[in-house]
């Protein structure tokens, strides 16, 4: 009787068992970042039009970060900066990386990232992580630039910058073909799948999930991620800028909308997959995306390479570094980015953060959560977002730095230097395009003040002038010489 009475304990006991059993602590990272999703795509944030329940739901559970911010406002920069804290002017990326078929297939003559230079997926695949990268690349196609040659055990995705979102070719086990699908749930696919074989592993993961959405074109999408916008009527930020072509633009703002529900629904997935397999409370879920976006805020729509989004008799006229059509610019709708961190045990339930953090302190983040060590062979410019993350005292500068040249549609050197109060730009490339911006009384950064300035503004552009030039000289960005 007694080992009868024995059996069925231990029948409980193995019931009660979580399906994912680790012998090491540490925590698993999740990374989930999204391809131009604007800060406004987000419905915690409170903005008109935008559903999002999974994404709002993680907001409840973690940290709501309102002002995240890519220092540079385009895929490829900002993609490099996450991955080594390090800006892209320093990394030779200095805007997004076209094609290698642009560079007649020479793989030496496409920038790239440089695999010798630490990044955070070497750096916790050294320390025992089993390091995975699923989606969006975009740091080149060279070989040796392979995301598998940088610190990552295993990689599905594309190493260009775009594909379709739908039935997309990308890479898997090492061979490009072709799925069918929409690569919002193919991306996904592969990533439940990833979760599912770590079951039995010994040690902990680095998943980052990059999607393609919602970057342009935004359909097809799936029938439920439409069916809410389909009919909508959307709010726009600025709906009197003069000449803004509105029709075309509330069409957009429910295309692009759409490709964001298909994101939130994914991650839904991924989140149930974490729950299935016991591994919510050991899991650091962040999420966020390479940069902002605009949709008809301030005249415009896309990102720090903006494009007009106006009727064709209002648009400017081309000057000789900007085409027609065409805005580059360092607005915050290009720069901040939908942020989030749940991580169970550390970060408290529905907390909100509106320090100053960007994209350069994830490095030095993940390394600190992990109990790893920051290299010392390479300059690290962001700071651990630790203490911000548990609600300690974090006496951080909320001022940042801000950079980019655009070299494809337009020519630039946009430089910048961000307050909590005021924004400078430099276009040192193009002076006349200097900007300075109250952000307290304009966040929507829809007047100019350069050229009626008050005497105090003038000081504070002075002092921002000499910020700027000081961390371009500290980082070896010579464009103002």
């Amino acid at each position: 009787m007694k080992f009868v009475l024995r059996l069925l304990l231990l029948s409980v006991l193995l019931i009660q068992t979580p399906l994912f059993s680790k012998a090491d602590p540490r925590p698993n990272i999740l990374f989930i970042l999204t391809d131009d999703q604007a800060p406004w795509a987000l419905g915690r944030s409170g903005s008109p039009n935008v559903s999002t329940p999974h994404l709002d739901q993680l907001a409840t559970e973690g940290m709501y970060l309102t002002n995240c911010l890519a220092v540079t406002p385009v895929c490829s920069p900002s993609r490099v900066s996450i991955l080594t804290s390090r800006y892209g002017s320093e990394m030779g990326i200095t805007d997004w990386i076209k094609p290698i078929s642009q560079f007649n297939n020479k793989a030496e003559s496409q920038p790239q990232i440089d695999p010798r230079v630490p990044n955070f997926a070497r750096v916790l695949q050294s320390a025992g992580y089993h390091t995975a990268l699923i989606g969006k690349y975009h740091l080149g196609e060279a070989p040796e630039s392979h995301p598998t040659k940088i610190g990552f055990d295993y990689f599905m995705g594309f190493t260009a910058g775009g594909t379709t979102p739908a039935n997309p070719r990308l890479e898997k086990d090492g061979v490009v073909k072709p799925f069918k699908g929409l690569t919002v749930d193919i991306l996904t696919d592969d990533a439940i799948e990833y979760l599912d074989g770590q079951k039995e592993a010994g040690s902990p993961f680095l998943l980052c999930l990059h999607y393609r959405s919602p970057h342009a074109k935004w359909l097809p999408v799936a029938p439920e991620d439409w069916a809410p916008f389909e009919k909508m009527d959307p709010v726009l930020a600025h709906p009197d800028y003069p000449g803004l072509d509105t029709k075309r633009a509330k069409r957009m703002m429910r295309e692009y909308l759409a490709s964001v529900k298909g994101v939130d629904r994914n991650v839904g997935r991924v989140l149930a997959k974490l729950d299935e397999i016991g591994q919510k409370e050991n899991t650091v879920v962040i999420f966020s995306s390479d940069h902002g976006y605009n949709m008809a805020h301030n005249g415009i729509w896309h990102k720090g390479n903006g494009i007009w989004l106006l009727k064709k008799e209002s648009l400017p006229a081309p000057t000789m570094n900007i085409p027609k059509g065409q805005r580059p610019n360092l607005y915050d709708n290009s720069c901040r980015t939908p942020t989030l961190v749940r991580w169970p045990g550390k970060v408290k339930p529905g907390s909100t953060s509106d320090r100053v953090v960007t994209h350069l302190d994830w490095f030095p983040t993940l390394v600190e959560i992990v109990g790893a060590r920051l290299p010392n062979s390479s300059p690290i410019r962001g700071r651990s977002m630790v203490d911000l993350l548990e609600g300690k005292k974090d006496d951080r500068s909320d001022e940042v730095f801000l950079q980019y040249s655009t070299k494809h549609q337009s020519h630039t050197h946009m430089r910048g230097w961000r307050s909590p109060h005021y924004k400078l730009v430099r276009d040192f490339l193009n002076p006349e395009r200097d900007e300075f911006y109250n952000l307290k009384s304009d966040p929507g950064e829809t007047d100019n003040l350069i050229g009626k300035l008050s005497s105090d503004q003038k000081v504070i552009i002075e002092e921002f002038d000499t910020k700027l030039r000081r961390r371009m000289k500290e980082i070896g960005d010579t464009v103002a010489q």
